[in-house]
């Protein structure tokens, strides 16, 4: 049974649900913690529960790498087959019909998924559509695959632009566009006031006394996660603060399996490092979701104990968890498992990338935007938190905060559309 009768759904999330149960292409959008993906989740959820044990034929693909495993799909880059856009689209999309493969899957596909499409490029959208097009011999967008799109332009870009909403594909696509705008993450009225103007990069008179009022020095005892704008910053802090605490260092080594290659690969993306190394009273993150909803990727705690088989962990709740390992998947391009990493599901926390805490829920947060670059990532790293007292900042200056224009100007054709 759908939990959709018993969850307090907002307007805007109804509505979703409604126009995702029909047959329309949509992008599903929305601000940081507007509860994108619990619609994606209750709509997938209902979705196969009306298929009666027979393949929906749903394909779940992500942006990157890390997503993908952690979403437990695969990446859009693998399932169309686009490498890395060696030669342009022409040579791409010439390359990619030549595989059986490819063609055989996309011809199976009736629905895509694509989660964190604002890191998707407007080559690799405008290749993949042609291939999705040419392989299944069909001239409608897409080839006729229905598309379902999720994502927020206002976080992090694509390593390589233009925007895939500028390209002509994603106009062909005639997408309906579903844009949330309640914040359910946080119940604090002032703070989500504060999000809604950090993810259009307007900060009012009061906002901006509202963060200046979170610059505050935080000690050697804070118990949250120092976000960085660039990873050796992380890696050194983490390194300091692990050095400082007494006693004994344990080292949990990841296990790999898979050809060569594929555990290459994922030693890359797999959200848990090659080998997990820590000390009774480390600050850990947990890198996914608890099937017994024990904890979520980004729940805080401390370690208590350090055994072979599990690890005794006090969350910042105050509650106590006992944590076994965990198995990572990497897919291939047919949704088969080509290698796997298994370790605990934990990263030393005192510091974290701000790339990397995209999408996750942080339960105290110390943000250092000294680096920041990226359209977004002043936002990204400011809307982790569920209240405005879980955040410190370590100075604060509106630059930091910043949208691309044409991102502004794509949400202003939305809002006017709706």
């Amino acid at each position: 049974m759908s939990r959709a009768k018993e969850f307090h759904w907002t307007k805007d999330q109804k509505r979703a649900l409604d126009v995702l149960s029909r047959e329309q292409n949509c992008f599903l959008t929305g601000g940081a913690g507007t509860g994108k993906s619990t619609v994606v989740k209750e709509w997938l959820s209902q979705t196969y529960a009306e298929a009666n044990d027979a393949t929906p034929g749903i394909v779940v693909l992500a942006s990157t790498g890390t997503a993908a495993i952690l979403l437990g799909g695969r990446t859009f880059h693998s399932y169309f087959g686009l490498g890395i856009m060696e030669g342009g689209v022409d040579a791409v999309v010439a390359r990619a019909l030549k595989h059986r493969g490819i063609v055989t899957r996309i011809r199976k596909t009736k629905i895509i998924l694509i989660d964190e499409i604002s890191m998707i490029g407007g080559q690799e959208w405008e290749a993949a559509e042609q291939i999705a097009r040419q392989a299944r011999a069909n001239p409608l967008p897409w080839g006729g695959i229905r598309m379902i799109s999720v994502g927020d332009f206002a976080q992090l870009p694509p390593v390589t632009k233009p925007w895939c909403f500028l390209t002509e594909k994603w106009t062909t696509t005639e997408f309906s566009h579903l844009n949330l705008k309640t914040i359910v993450r946080s119940s604090d009225s002032e703070w989500n006031e504060v999000l809604n103007e950090l993810r259009w990069g307007v900060i009012s008179a009061h906002g901006g006394r509202t963060l200046r009022d979170r610059v505050l020095k935080v000690g050697g005892d804070f118990q949250g996660t120092r976000l960085f704008a660039r990873r050796n910053q992380v890696e050194r802090y983490n390194q300091e603060r692990l050095n400082q605490l007494v006693g004994p260092v344990k080292q949990y080594p990841s296990v790999y399996l898979g050809v060569a290659k594929k555990v290459d690969e994922i030693k890359r993306q797999a959200p848990i490092p090659e080998i997990l190394v820590l000390k009774e009273g480390a600050t850990v993150m947990f890198r996914h979701n608890d099937p017994d909803h024990r904890w979520v990727n980004g729940t805080l705690g401390v370690v208590i104990q350090l055994n072979a088989d599990e690890i005794e962990i006090e969350l910042l709740s105050g509650k106590t968890v006992f944590v076994e390992p965990v198995t990572f998947s990497l897919l291939d391009a047919e949704g088969l498992v080509v290698a796997s990493a298994t370790n605990f599901p934990l990263n030393l926390a005192w510091a974290c990338t701000i790339h990397k805490a995209q999408g996750a829920t942080l339960d105290q947060v110390h943000v250092d935007l000294s680096g920041a670059w990226e359209h977004g990532q002043g936002y990204v790293a400011l809307s982790r938190v569920r209240k405005l007292g879980d955040l410190t900042l370590e100075s604060w200056s509106p630059s930091w905060v910043k949208i691309d224009p044409v991102v502004k100007r794509f949400y202003d054709y939305i809002e006017e559309e709706n």
